[in-house]
C-alpha cells in the first residue's frame, strides 16, 4: 500500500467566511476553525478509513477486555468480512444488519460491510421480536450479524423475517488469547447466552476463516451512495430509517475534525472511552468513526450498565476523552471510586443524546475537575449539529455553536424565519443532513423546509453570540437515557392487552434517565394491575420503552375531535 501524507483537518484556512450577520456564531469560533469544510478525497467512509490505515497501521485502534488491536489488524479483519460478503452474494447497496454491543468484532464488521458496498443497518440488541420484525423487514436486510447473547430474540422473529443469512458473533471473537476465556465466562459462568437455533447461520469465526482465504475485490464507492439506514421514530411512532449517505457521515466526521482539531492535537495519543453503544448514532460518529479518522483509539465498553466495572476500567486505563449521556455521567458521579480516576490527561468529557442536567454537570466538575461539554444532534444529521468549545471552564447550559458548514435557523409555525433571540423550531441545513427517510417520501417532505432545512422538532433560541439553547420539544417524543420513546408505539402495545380499554402515554422528568415513561390506563377489568401491565410490556417492548409508572383513570381527557390531551394529563400529574 502506498504511504500517504498524514491526514489533516480539512480546510484550516479560516479567512474566507460568510457574513457574520448570517452566521453570528462564527465570531465565537476558536482560532483555526474554518467556517467551511472541504472533504475532497475523504468524501466516503472507506476513503477516510484507507487514509488512516495507510498512516497509522501499527498504532492501536481498539481495546477490549484488555486486548489491543492495531489499525493494520483491524484492516485485515474488515477485508476478510468484506471478502466473505462478496462471496456470499452481497451486491452494492444491499442492507446488512449489525446487532451487537461494543465488542471487538463490531468495527471490523462495520468497515467490512461499508468497504464491500453494503449499507449498514444498526440494530439495538435489546429489541424485542416485534421491534426486530419491523426494522429488519422495512430495511430489507439480507444478512444479519448478531451477538449470540441475543440470538434467541432473533429466533423468535425469524419466521416473519426476510433475512437470508445469520452470522452469529461471540463476545470473545477477535480477542486473541482471551477469546476462549471471555466466551467461557459469558456462556457458562454468567449464563449470558440463552439457547437458540437460527438457520441458515454460521459463526463469525467461519466468516473470518473463509474471507481470509479470498481476495477482496475493491468496490467503487461514491459520495452519494447510502452508508447507513439509521432507524429513528417519528410523530407516528413508527420507526423509520434516516438515509445517511457516505457524504453525509464523512462530512460530519470532517466537521468534527475541523472543530476538535482547533483545541487539541490529533493522533494516536487520543483514547476515547467508548461506553455508549455504537449502534447509537452519537457513539457511531463521535467515538468510532471520528477516532478512526484521526488515528486515535477506542476503548470499547461492552456493558456500560456495570458502573463499578466501568470505573475500574477507567482507573487502570490511560484515556483522554469520555463521551456519555446525562444518565451515565450521573451514575458515574455517584460511584464512590470515581475520585480515584486520573482525569489529568483528559481533554474533553462530551455529552449528547439527551439534555444534561446542570446539577449533574456541577457535581461532575467538582469531582473530576473537568466540565461536561454538551453538544446536539440527531440521527437525521449524522448526528452533530452543534457543540460547545472545548476550552470552557464551566458547563454552559447551551448546546454550543453550529459546526463548520452548518446553518441553523429558528422558524415560526408557518415556516417564517425568526430574528436572533426569538424562540421557535430549530431547523438545520448542512452536508451532514440526511437524504431523507427510507421509503417515506411523504414524511421526508414534511421534515424539510422549501429552502432545504431539516425541521428538528425542537424548540430553541439563538443567543447573541451564536450559541444555540434548547427550550422544549415540539414532538411528543420521550427521551429516556438518550433513546427516543414514542408514545404512539407504547400505546399501540398496551391497547392490545385484553383488559385495557384506553391508554395514553406521556413523559415526565426523571433524575436518573432524564425522562420516564408514564402510562394512563382505562381498564376493562378492575383486576388489572401495574405488575401485569409491566410483564406484558416487557414481552413486547425494549426495557427503556416500558412505562415506569401506571396511572389508572375512569376516562381520558380529549379534544373536540377525539385527540387525547396529553398536556392535560401531564399537568394533572405534575401540577402546572
Amino acid at each position: 500500500m502506498n504511504m500517504m501524507s498524514k491526514p489533516q483537518p480539512p480546510n484550516l484556512d479560516a479567512e474566507a467566511r460568510p457574513e457574520m450577520s448570517d452566521r453570528p456564531w462564527l465570531a465565537s469560533y476558536p482560532d483555526g476553525a474554518p467556517a467551511e469544510i472541504d472533504v475532497t478525497g475523504c468524501d466516503t467512509i472507506p476513503a477516510i478509513w484507507r487514509n488512516s490505515l495507510a498512516h497509522w497501521g501499527g498504532k492501536t485502534a481498539l481495546e477490549s477486555f484488555g486486548v489491543r488491536m492495531t489499525y493494520a489488524e483491524l484492516g485485515r479483519q474488515a477485508d476478510a468480512v468484506a471478502s466473505w460478503l462478496q462471496s456470499a452474494g452481497l451486491c452494492k447497496g444491499d442492507r446488512v444488519g449489525i446487532m451487537m454491543p461494543n465488542v471487538m468484532a463490531y468495527p471490523a464488521i462495520l468497515l467490512g460491510v461499508l468497504s464491500a458496498g453494503g449499507v449498514v443497518v444498526n440494530v439495538n440488541p435489546l429489541y424485542t421480536a416485534r421491534e426486530l420484525e419491523h426494522q429488519l423487514n422495512d430495511a430489507e436486510v439480507r444478512f444479519l450479524f448478531v451477538i449470540e447473547n441475543f440470538a434467541h430474540t432473533v429466533q423468535a422473529a425469524a419466521l416473519k423475517l426476510k433475512v437470508e443469512r445469520y452470522i452469529v458473533v461471540s463476545a470473545g471473537d477477535l480477542l486473541k488469547w482471551k477469546s476462549g476465556l471471555v466466551n467461557f465466562v459469558a456462556r457458562r459462568v454468567k449464563k449470558m447466552v440463552p439457547a437458540f437455533q437460527l438457520a441458515p447461520s454460521l459463526p463469525f469465526s467461519e466468516v473470518l476463516r473463509s474471507g481470509r482465504g479470498r481476495k477482496f475485490e475493491k468496490v467503487e464507492i461514491f459520495p452519494d451512495d447510502i452508508a447507513f439506514l439509521q432507524y429513528t421514530g417519528g410523530t407516528t411512532g413508527v420507526a423509520k430509517g434516516a438515509t445517511l449517505l457516505h457524504k453525509n457521515v464523512a462530512a460530519n466526521v470532517m466537521q468534527a475534525r475541523a472543530w476538535f482539531g482547533a483545541f487539541f492535537e490529533e493522533g494516536a495519543s487520543q483514547v476515547m472511552v467508548t461506553a455508549l453503544p455504537l449502534y447509537h448514532i452519537f457513539a457511531l460518529t463521535v467515538c468510532c468513526l471520528y477516532f478512526l479518522a484521526t488515528g486515535g483509539s477506542c476503548l470499547l465498553v461492552a456493558n456500560p450498565r456495570d458502573i463499578g466495572g466501568l470505573v475500574k476500567l477507567m482507573k487502570r486505563s490511560r484515556f483522554t476523552m469520555l463521551s456519555g449521556v446525562n444518565t451515565l455521567y450521573a451514575a458515574l458521579a455517584e460511584h464512590p471510586e470515581l475520585p480515584d480516576v486520573d482525569f489529568t490527561k483528559v481533554v474533553g468529557c462530551v455529552a449528547g443524546g439527551m439534555a444534561t442536567q446542570e446539577v449533574v454537570a456541577r457535581r461532575w466538575r467538582k469531582i473530576t475537575g473537568r466540565p461536561i461539554i454538551e453538544g446536539y444532534g440527531l440521527s437525521e444529521t449524522s448526528p452533530i449539529v452543534c457543540t460547545n468549545r472545548f476550552d470552557i471552564e464551566e458547563f454552559s447550559g447551551t448546546v454550543g455553536y453550529p459546526l463548520p458548514s452548518t446553518e441553523v435557523s429558528i422558524r415560526a409555525a408557518d415556516g417564517a424565519t425568526l430574528p436572533l433571540g426569538a424562540t421557535g423550531e430549530l431547523c438545520v441545513r448542512g452536508p451532514q443532513v440526511m437524504a431523507g427517510y427510507w421509503n417515506c417520501p411523504n414524511e421526508t417532505a414534511v421534515a424539510m423546509t422549501k429552502d432545504g432545512y431539516f425541521r428538528t422538532g425542537d424548540v430553541a433560541t439563538i443567543l447573541p453570540d451564536g450559541q444555540v439553547k434548547l427550550v422544549d420539544r415540539l414532538k411528543e417524543m420521550i427521551l429516556v437515557s438518550g433513546f427516543n420513546v414514542y408514545p404512539v408505539e407504547v400505546e399501540q402495545v398496551l391497547i392490545q392487552h385484553e383488559k385495557v380499554r384506553d391508554v395514553a402515554v406521556i413523559g415526565v422528568p426523571d433524575p436518573h434517565s432524564g425522562e420516564a415513561v408514564v402510562a394512563f390506563i382505562v381498564s376493562r377489568d378492575p383486576s388489572l394491575t401495574a405488575a401485569e401491565l409491566t410483564r406484558f410490556c416487557r414481552e413486547n417492548l425494549t426495557p427503556y420503552k416500558t412505562p415506569r409508572r401506571f396511572e389508572f383513570r375512569d376516562d381520558l381527557p380529549r379534544s373536540n375531535v377525539g385527540k387525547v390531551l396529553r398536556r392535560v394529563l401531564k399537568t394533572d400529574l405534575l401540577g402546572s
